[in-house]
């Protein structure tokens, strides 16, 4: 079985990667003989529309166009948060028989063996959808007013400047993009599969001398 896995963050700096994601995925993958094709990694807001997330839209063009049999996410969020963009990407994905497999939600959209479609999908997703859709505006909402009484506090928003982010961390964050460099991968490839940063990637084969 041919899979191929699409990784996501909301974050456009270096505080989120998706490498966790992508490890994850890969150690499914591995347990249940799925052959990853390629690796689809992105960094935008979860709040943007799914059509201006340009990596998604490629991800699902390239699995129709390869006959890719399986779709790998994290988890249904990763599709989007909006209801009705999520059903709308599950419904392209259904009628051009085009497999997701959720993993934090341990589901699919077609069963492995028979493949056939899971009779509770819609509902299921559309529950899932909202309360996603419900704890990304709880969390906004408490990031907006926690902000404005820290300001009005007199706090200062952003690193102490000087301040240099130690070894450790980079070692402990990107365990995945380091493992790769010290393998004999170029920057770039490394940034591809990692999901990192070229930038990143720079600043740690600098760091750790790879």
């Amino acid at each position: 079985m041919k899979g191929v896995i699409y990784a996501r963050v909301s974050s456009t700096t270096d505080r989120q990667n998706t490498e966790r994601q992508i490890f994850s995925l890969t150690q499914w993958a591995g347990k249940n003989e799925v052959e990853i094709d390629r690796i689809f990694s992105e960094k935008i807001s979860g709040g943007k529309k799914n059509s201006e997330r340009l990596v998604l839209q490629e991800c699902l063009t390239y699995c129709v166009e390869n006959k890719i049999d399986l779709l790998m996410v994290n988890a249904l969020d990763r599709l989007g948060r909006k209801v009705d963009e999520v059903l709308e990407t599950i419904k392209w994905a259904k009628d051009r028989g085009l497999n997701i497999y959720m993993e934090k939600e341990n589901m699919s959209l077609f069963n492995f063996k028979d493949h056939k479609e899971s009779p509770f999908l819609t509902i299921f997703v559309s529950i899932l959808g909202t309360c996603a859709e419900l704890e990304r505006s709880a969390i906004e909402y408490r990031l907006r007013t926690g902000l404005v009484a820290y300001k009005a506090k007199g706090g200062k928003v952003g690193r102490h400047k000087g301040s240099i982010k130690p070894k450790e961390e980079y070692e402990s964050q990107y365990k995945a993009t380091i493992k790769l460099l010290r393998q004999g991968f170029s920057v770039r490839k490394t940034a591809v599969l990692s999901g990192t940063s070229i930038s990143s990637v720079q600043r740690i084969k600098k760091m750790f001398g790879l």
